[in-house]
């Protein structure tokens, strides 16, 4: 699992665009870790997509994710699931889960996060980081909450909410691990592009490689 760039495929972000194509333009910028989340079709009709990009996902390495439903991850093999405040609770959703499935949860607060990470969680996602189109009424929460859980969350936390390439690198500043986006690469031009520049910014704030280097 590598988070440090996680892209979240979303048909309403990606307006129109096949997430399959959307998904391969990822990879091929260098993402390696990916979430399918779906608010509107039922599980059934989501079927046929999901096991297309848990195929992509499986021939390029790519850990894939899905979002909410425990059912679609196990049927489709995925390699984890998301899990949000209103969804199955952590603690009864990780016994049903294959050995060595991922299990992440979104967080609010510190009671939140220590509570995920009681309840099994491999990485907890903390957010907004600012404010997103995506979730408009999402509690902005911004990187201080990631500074103030760093000294005592072991697993790995990723930024989520509004995350950009003008504000990425204050989340991974503040101690994330990494960033979730949605429409910032869904949405792009050109979301291979998005995608490299992302973890250019993401290496250069981890002091990795100066600012402006080449991939």
């Amino acid at each position: 699992m590598d988070p440090a760039l996680y892209v979240i495929l979303d048909r309403g972000a990606a307006r129109g665009r096949d997430l399959v194509d959307l998904l391969a333009a990822a990879i091929a910028g260098g993402c390696r870790m990916v979430q399918l989340r779906e608010k509107e079709w039922p599980s059934g009709q989501l079927l046929p997509l999901a096991e297309r990009l848990r195929a992509r996902c499986a021939a390029d390495g790519v850990t894939f994710i899905v979002n909410d439903r425990v059912d679609l991850a196990l049927a489709v093999d995925a390699d984890g699931v998301h899990l949000g405040q209103d969804d199955l609770p952590a603690r009864v959703a990780r016994p049903l889960l294959r050995p060595g499935m991922i299990l992440g949860v979104s967080t609010h607060d510190v009671g939140q996060a220590r509570a995920a990470l009681a309840d099994g969680a491999d990485y907890i996602a903390v957010g907004s980081m600012f404010p997103t189109p995506t979730k408009p009424a999402f509690q902005l929460v911004g990187p201080d909450l990631i500074r103030t859980l760093r000294a005592e969350i072991p697993v790995p936390l990723v930024g989520i909410g509004g995350i950009t390439h003008d504000n990425v690198q204050e989340v991974i500043g503040a101690g994330a691990d990494g960033v979730a986006v949605i429409s910032a690469v869904d949405a792009a031009a050109d979301p291979r592009a998005a995608c490299e520049r992302f973890l250019g910014l993401i290496r250069a704030a981890r002091g990795l490689t100066p600012p402006g280097s080449s991939l």
